[in-house]
């Protein structure tokens, strides 16, 4: 199988064409040139800008993909770009989503008031509608670690876009939270900084340390994105892609300290005794867990990397690459000291 992968430099899609390649696909990669190439990657090289996909149809047509694989698609306008990019040369597009397209995403960052969604979420679970996904100053913060986002980022109307042409036929991956070596968000970090510098206690206000997310180790990810490239029945199909485990940001932190060798304390908060600088604006009576059966029956999938082992190597890279820019102000420790005496305090008074 031809496979040509577009945003493959990053993140994710580094990953996905590692595996493509071990499992013995011919692989074209198109970027920007702006990062070079794995020396071990036997792979066809394409640059070009998004902006100008449709400039490079002749080269596609060229080296003829049967699957195209779009790592980075924000827009409808960036999908149905893809889509006539590839019309008349691929046999299928593969469109990476997420599971902000769920109308839950929307309930928790308080953009849609209505009642919580039920959880697990699957595919059939009711998406967002009239609401964006993020607020203009997240979408903001969004871009700095990942540019291609666009000012009309809305992966809802990303997939409603690149379903539109039967003549090629796309399947739709939404991804969870996605943690491993090369994480830009850092999203261990704010933990494993308070295990570094010996911290006593790890404090969450109470509805944060209950709420359930959905996530999945990078490697993993990429499993699911070769699995839906290389199987032709995915074809106009729908996969949520997480990880099977449902574990609440309390036990999830506990999984870290485990993994890490700290053995303070986890401690859940009440609102008013939270310190400022850990209480954020979201709903978190929303949950956000997702059910990944589907993939699982259809496709096969499973986890290539433990839960346990992907937190373990997602830690060492974490010590090793700290963040270049800290907010001091979210490691406010002399409030959370004050914190969790005036938690020992009201245990102590029961």
């Amino acid at each position: 199988m031809k496979v040509i992968a577009i945003g493959a430099t990053g993140f994710i899609g580094r990953h996905v064409v590692s595996q493509l390649l071990d499992a013995g696909e011919e692989v074209a990669v198109l970027h920007r040139g702006k990062t070079a190439l794995p020396s071990d990657w036997q792979v066809t090289e394409l640059l070009g800008e998004r902006s100008t996909l449709l400039d490079l149809r002749d080269k596609f047509r060229d080296w003829s993909p049967d699957v195209a694989i779009d790592m980075i698609l924000s827009s409808a306008l960036q999908a149905r770009t893809t889509l006539q990019a590839f019309r008349g040369i691929a046999r299928r597009v593969i469109a990476i989503s997420s599971g902000d397209v769920y109308r839950a995403m929307a309930v928790l960052h308080r953009l849609d008031t209505g009642p919580v969604e039920p959880i697990p979420l699957t595919e059939d679970s009711t998406l967002r509608h009239g609401t964006k996904p993020y607020t203009p100053e997240a979408l903001a913060g969004a871009r700095a670690a990942l540019p291609w986002i666009d000012d009309d980022y809305d992966k809802v109307e990303v997939e409603q876009a690149i379903s539109s042409d039967p003549e090629l036929p796309a399947t739709i991956l939404r991804l969870p939270m996605v943690h491993g070596p090369g994480d830009m968000f850092h999203r261990f970090y704010p933990v494993l900084k308070r295990m570094i510098d010996k911290r006593p206690a790890i404090l969450q206000e109470h509805a944060f340390a209950r709420w359930i997310t959905c996530r999945g180790y990078v490697e993993n990810v990429a499993q699911a994105v070769v699995l839906a490239t290389t199987s032709e029945a995915s074809a106009g199909r729908t996969y949520n892609v997480a990880d099977q485990d449902n574990s609440s940001e309390f036990q999830w932190t506990l999984k870290i300290a485990q993994e890490f060798g700290w053995w303070g304390r986890v401690i859940s908060v009440p609102h008013e005794q939270t310190p400022k600088h850990l209480l954020t604006q979201h709903n978190f009576e929303q949950n956000l867990f997702m059910d990944s059966t589907r993939i699982r029956t259809e496709l096969g999938y499973t986890e290539r990397v433990s839960l346990h082992e992907g937190i373990r190597r997602t830690i060492e890279w974490e010590r090793a690459n700290a963040p270049q820019q800290i907010d001091p102000a979210q490691f406010d420790y002399a409030a959370e000291d004050e914190a969790i005496l005036s938690s020992a305090i009201h245990i102590a008074a029961q």
